[in-house]
């Protein structure tokens, strides 16, 4: 039974992602079975694990999985998650592949400490990658992918095939919806009273949402909607994924070095910068020269107006977000962070004009002494015009900022395990 069903596990992580075979369970799970239990009771044949890396373009993520099933009559449940990060992600290698590989090593020896040798033949071990490697070329991307594949090969875990490639970003925004519903029990909602996820990565950022408003539905392009089956409910998605939105990618359109061949030469410049500023950043394996714009106008409204040129009219603004309640992820929460807006630790609620004034208080202050990074600036402006004009939010809408739910990290990759998990339900013995 063991064996069988982390073969199919594994299977099912490998396999392609697709709205109707990943999320059609057949039975129903109550609120008591949703929330993680750390129970010990059990006997260590109904105990089988699952690791996940989460590949970004800022660092590489482990997520160490526990799942507990108590007979075969009832479905398996999350029952503790280990997680870790090395920074920087894979991209940052990209003419260096085998040293990509080898801050994947790390991670891996972690799990092998973690779980018990009696079930690392029968624990799969995967890794999709994310907008980081999506805005790679694909050759040197794959040489990436294939030296990580070398190394799983040669570790004691189970490694089907087509478990280490890049991940739709379509996908990334539902799994990362699945998890925040999941973990804050409005996924079995008989209301349906789900909430919605803002991703800012590095190189890409998501918007998800569950639509209450049929004019949402027909509104939207078909390629934002993503109809699925889950809990013996029937939803359909709006999600949409936006490569060369993130954060970083955002400061390479600004200063205009995102689109043409990369001039490691030039100096790009920018009035979100501090003025006397001269420095070097290397993002996607390119080391870039900028700096501030000593002869003009800096602050809030000049950087502004730079931002503005890169989002106007490039999202869509889905009329309903603006009255429903939704979780902000990654960068939304770090630059939080950064500039004490929320605590490190808890996270916390904020409104979209705070992301404002934080921008303007940090960008009128440029020619100061700044021991910050010098793009914080730039950083909470972008965030700001994307919330506003990009996604167009309302200064007063409440955005929720976590890093975990009940202790375990907000990310896509439990509700990819939590997906596979259940299709177990259904599979033959």
């Amino acid at each position: 039974m063991e064996s069988l069903r982390s073969l199919i596990l594994a299977s099912l992580v490998c396999s392609t992602v697709s709205e109707v075979d990943v999320f059609s369970p057949q039975y129903g799970i109550g609120n008591e079975e949703l929330l993680p239990s750390r129970s010990t009771s059990l006997n260590i044949s109904n105990i089988f694990y699952g690791i996940m890396f989460d590949a970004g373009s800022t660092g590489t993520r482990i997520h160490i999985y526990t799942f507990m099933q108590k007979s075969s009559a009832e479905p398996p449940h999350l029952d503790n998650e280990i997680f870790e990060s090395v920074k920087p992600g894979l991209s940052a290698y990209v003419d260096q592949p085998e040293q990509g590989a080898e801050t994947v090593r790390g991670l891996l020896d972690m799990a092998k400490q973690t779980i018990p040798s009696t079930h690392w033949s029968s624990t799969p071990v995967v890794l999709k990658a994310t907008a980081g490697l999506r805005l790679l070329p694909e050759q040197k991307a794959q040489a990436l992918l294939s030296e990580v594949q070398e190394l799983f090969e040669e570790s004691p875990f189970l490694v089907p095939d087509e478990c280490v490639s890049i991940m739709n970003g379509t996908y990334e925004g539902i799994l990362a919806w699945v998890t925040i519903n999941f973990l804050t029990g409005q996924l079995y909602d008989q209301n349906q009273r789900t909430v919605g996820i803002l991703d800012l990565g590095g190189a890409s950022t998501q918007i998800t949402f569950l639509p209450q408003a049929e004019s949402t539905l027909k509104a939207a392009s078909e390629k934002y909607i993503s109809p699925f089956e889950m809990f013996n409910r029937s939803y359909k998605l709006y999600t949409h994924s936006y490569l060369g939105f993130g954060l970083k990618a955002a400061r390479l359109a600004i200063l205009g070095a995102l689109g043409g061949k990369a001039d490691e030469s030039r100096m790009y410049r920018s009035s979100c910068l501090p003025p006397s500023l001269k420095a070097e950043w290397k993002f996607g394996g390119i080391n870039y020269k900028y700096g501030g714009m000593a002869e003009e106008v800096t602050g809030f409204q000049s950087c502004y107006a730079e931002v503005l040129k890169v989002i106007r009219e490039k999202l869509d603004q889905p009329a309903e977000i603006r009255s429903r309640t939704f979780y902000a992820f990654s960068y939304y929460y770090d630059r939080a962070v950064d500039t004490g807006m929320i605590d490190g630790d808890q996270g916390g609620i904020i409104l979209v004009k705070d992301f404002e004034m934080k921008a303007n208080k940090v960008c009128e202050a440029l020619t100061e002494t700044n021991t910050g990074s010098p793009f914080l600036c730039m950083d909470l402006t972008y965030i700001t015009a994307l919330l506003k004009e990009g996604f167009g939010f309302y200064d007063h809408t409440e955005l929720q900022l976590k890093k975990k739910v009940n202790n375990i990290e907000t990310s896509w990759t439990l509700g990819a395990a939590f997906h596979l998990i259940q299709s177990l339900r259904t599979a033959p013995e």
